[in-house]
């Protein structure tokens, strides 16, 4: 039940069910298995931190890399992307670990395991895809018959023609109140769209297309994402878009009013009268 508000407004008119409980349900999951899905997919590419385009790999010009190159002051992290090198010591390329200076793409504080472990951080990764496939499939079936889609997240041609002032409005930190909070607003509608029907679906599909045994079975993904090293990158692209998305999420989430946002996400019950009520659940 939603709790006894402290207003003189009717309990109807100030508190509203917003999320059910399987969309609840398979928020939770979706998160844990996005984050450990991204920690171990960074040890995975920690094993070859490289990106390539193509079939094969072309280790003298890859796409993307994060390495180590030795300077006169030692170990410096250098990101290439398109032919642009970077200086990224203390973020990327080399990692301190137990007062040793290592090369290492991404830090261990931020992959599983915390030590360089290939078939360990592989054995995880697989678990939590298959695992958030399932978990994905729940969620798109009970959209699909509760027109979740086109009811909450397909945005009107009226709502997408005031896409210009809802991002000054966020920009200002000025969120919908009362009745307009109801309703995702044409941000969250769009890119909640592009979440669940673009990335996170080119995401499993492209990690398929890595596989081997499903290439021999399914050739025509490889013709589809232009080779497995193609692949590789649009699924690192994908990812790291996912991982940008869930940074403005967390964001979005602390400044509209973090306790009405997690009351909503956890127990399904929003509160209309709060100060500041929630812009992204």
């Amino acid at each position: 039940m939603a709790p006894v508000p402290s207003t003189n407004r009717p309990v109807a008119e100030r508190w509203y069910l917003r999320h059910a409980a399987l969309v609840r349900i398979t928020h939770w999951i979706n998160a844990v298995c996005f984050t450990l899905l991204l920690m171990s997919g960074l040890q995975i590419f920690n094993a070859h931190p490289a990106l390539y385009l193509g079939e094969r790999s072309d280790f003298d010009h890859p796409a993307m890399s994060i390495q180590a190159r030795l300077s006169e002051d030692g170990l410096v992290g250098e990101t290439m992307i398109a032919g642009h090198s970077f200086d990224t010591s203390g973020v990327l390329g080399i990692s301190s670990e137990d007062g040793q200076i290592s090369r290492r793409a991404f830090p261990s504080w931020i992959t599983i395991p915390s030590n360089q472990d290939l078939a360990t951080g592989r054995r995880w990764h697989f678990f939590f895809a298959w695992l958030l496939v399932l978990n994905g499939l729940v969620y798109f079936a009970w959209g699909t018959v509760r027109r979740h889609f086109d009811r909450d997240l397909l945005p009107s041609r009226r709502e997408l023609s005031h896409v210009g002032r809802e991002v000054l409005e966020h920009l200002r930190l000025r969120f919908p109140r009362g009745e307009a909070a109801k309703r995702y607003n044409v941000l969250q509608q769009l890119s909640y769209l592009l979440v669940v029907l673009v990335l996170f679906p080119l995401m499993i599909l492209t990690g398929l297309t890595m596989s081997p045994g499903l290439d021999s079975a399914v050739p025509q993904l490889l013709t589809i994402f232009g080779g497995r090293q193609t692949a590789r990158l649009i699924h690192f692209a994908a990812a790291s878009s996912l991982a940008l998305f869930v940074i403005v999420h967390l964001v979005m989430v602390l400044v509209s009013g973090v306790l009405n946002n997690l009351r909503s996400m956890i127990t399904g019950w929003y509160d209309l009268g709060s100060p500041r009520t929630p812009d992204v659940t």
